[in-house]
């Protein structure tokens, strides 16, 4: 994979050829644009600022060749991305209001899928991230990356039991630290479930005894009605001259049955009103039933009046608004349910703590195999990046890791080789990376022992055995010979050369000796016509070169002493190649 070209801001494309590239400039000429562009094709944050006042939008181009079935060709595609004839389009458009937007092989896409295809891509090293080298963390990542499936196998095993192990001591934390608070919430649980036992309510009981409450407390009224309702359908035994419904009913049946064969719509009617005789008699004497059948209790009126309040008591402590007896039965079933899990917390407790326990066995176990693989793997790591440093011009350097774990409480850690030693999600492992610049000094922390042209070399020769053994196709160093000169600088443009026979190499640089080994040459400069600061970029080749260079040692392009150096190193530079 390589990067053809990149388009940027103020429409400026930079050519970007296989093999080693070298981007110059005066200090404030715009060179890390070339940084800052690739950073946003590669789906890094958009920063309004970007964006020239007054302009509405910053619009980024690249133009990268991948070969066919590549892991950054099947993302793409995947994403639905097109390619012609290998090279894939990518864009990414920065508004003045701070909204980004990309686009891949002609399609919109998250800027998310930029950043997946990064790490295909290219690898971005700068003085930020010699700094970050510093760091312990990192440096233990890097170790990692190097060793390959011989700690990532361990640690993807160790990282799911340390996730189990934590989710095991969160519950059992508290479960004990709430202990108290449990305690109390099962003592109210049983009491609840106590007090609804001894009433023992039933499901639509509350409903039924409201009707019954109703019933027993109009029994006169309801009496009355039904025995006057009687009287006019079925008539009165005591008043024999009283006309009733069932009697008038009966004389109007009889009328119509003379005559009901003369005409069938009459007969018809006859029918009907021989149906309404047989209810009114049904009905006449469901009502003498349910007369004789009414008691007037106070007794049982006030047992049912009793029991009510028992269940409307209930009801408001248990039941929800609305639900009466059924809410109450519900909550005693959940409750009951949750006072189960209560009372089971010692059995709980002991289930974690046992869980527990044989967690910590297994972590001890795989964090001992991943000590044992970042040790060997140290050894070959620190062996590389020393052979490279000898050829960086510290042939005397020597690295070194330490690799250490610290002791802790018993119980807050796992146990190691007869130690209980901390641990996290990545290990028990401090990884701290050791130089001894030259014979005689101590191994020291880089982050104390190292100069900054010696940290810049140590990043270089990271990077230079990474690209033996996880290379990526393109490489873009900003500024990591800072702090770097005389020999030094030759040393780390010879060594940039050799890298770029078998990646794409960009270097954005201050010194002459690492420009003198690129096969190509850039120029950023700044023009400004009063409004509007451009940065141009211009491909340097035969005596532009040289003036470039000349500059770049001596501060004169015309210094005849500054450009026979600056042809020597040119001649130097091809002669090594």
């Amino acid at each position: 994979m390589r990067i053809r070209s990149l388009g940027v801001i103020d429409d400026a494309v930079v050519e970007l050829s296989p093999g080693f590239t070298a981007v110059t400039g005066e200090t404030g000429a715009g060179k890390t644009m070339v940084v800052t562009s690739l950073g946003l094709l590669l789906g890094g944050r958009a920063d309004p600022a970007l964006v020239r006042i007054g302009a509405k939008n910053a619009v980024v181009e690249g133009r990268v060749a991948v070969p066919a079935g590549s892991g950054a060709v099947a993302r793409a595609e995947e994403a639905g991305a097109e390619l012609e004839d290998g090279v894939l389009l990518v864009s990414r458009t920065v508004s003045a209001e701070g909204r980004s937007r990309a686009h891949l092989g002609g399609r919109s896409v998250p800027v998310g899928v930029l950043a997946e295809l990064a790490d295909e891509l290219v690898a971005v090293h700068g003085q930020t991230d010699q700094q970050g080298l510093l760091k312990l963390g990192r440096q233990r990542q890097a170790l990692d990356r190097y060793a390959g499936d011989a700690v990532a196998a361990p640690l993807a095993k160790y990282a799911t039991v340390y996730k189990r192990l934590k989710a095991v001591s969160g519950e059992l934390d508290e479960i004990t630290t709430r202990a108290r608070e449990r305690a109390q919430e099962a003592d109210l649980l049983r009491f609840g479930l106590d007090e609804i036992a001894a009433v023992e309510p039933r499901a639509g009981e509350d409903v039924e005894l409201s009707d019954e409450a109703s019933r027993l407390g109009h029994a006169e009224a309801l009496a009355s009605a039904a025995a006057a309702a009687h009287a006019a359908l079925a008539g009165n035994p005591e008043d024999p001259e009283g006309v009733d419904a069932t009697t008038l009913v009966g004389g109007a049946a009889r009328a119509l049955d003379a005559v009901r064969a003369h005409d069938p719509a009459l007969a018809t009617l006859a029918e009907r009103i021989g149906e309404v005789q047989i209810l009114l008699t049904d009905v006449a004497a469901e009502l003498a039933g349910y007369a004789d059948d009414l008691d007037a209790d106070p007794l049982r009126l006030s047992a049912v009046e009793e029991r009510r309040a028992a269940l409307t008591q209930l009801t408001r402590k248990y039941g929800a608004d609305g639900e009466g007896t059924a809410g109450v039965l519900a909550w005693a079933e959940t409750s009951a349910a949750r006072l189960l899990e209560l009372d089971g917390d010692d059995e709980r407790i002991d289930e974690l703590s046992a869980e527990r326990e044989s967690l910590r066995g297994e972590l001890g176990a795989l964090a001992q195999e991943l000590t044992s693989a970042r040790t060997e793997a140290a050894s070959r790591f620190a062996a590389a990046v020393t052979g490279e440093l000898a050829s960086l011009a510290m042939p005397h350097a020597r690295v070194s890791f330490d690799i250490r774990q610290n002791e802790t409480a018993a119980g807050d850690g796992v146990e190691v080789d007869g130690r209980t030693v901390a641990c996290g999600p990545s290990g028990v492992d401090e990884v701290e990376l050791l130089l001894a610049p030259h014979p005689g000094a101590p191994p020291r922390p880089i982050a104390k022992g190292a100069s900054g042209g010696e940290l810049s070399r140590v990043m270089l020769a990271v990077e230079v055995v990474f690209a033996g053994t996880d290379p990526v196709p393109t490489y873009l160093f900003d500024e990591v010979d800072a702090g770097v000169g005389g020999k030094a600088a030759v040393e780390i443009g010879r060594r940039l050369a050799k890298l770029a026979k078998t990646a794409q190499v960009v270097v954005v640089t201050h010194l002459p000796q690492v420009a003198a080994f690129a096969d190509r040459q850039l120029l950023v400069e700044k023009t400004n016509d009063g409004t509007v600061t451009r940065s141009g970029v211009t491909v340097l080749e035969g005596e532009d070169r040289v003036r470039e260079l000349s500059r770049m040692l001596a501060g004169q392009e015309d210094s005849e002493t500054a450009r026979a150096h600056a042809e020597e190193l040119l001649e130097a530079a091809r002669a090594d190649a």
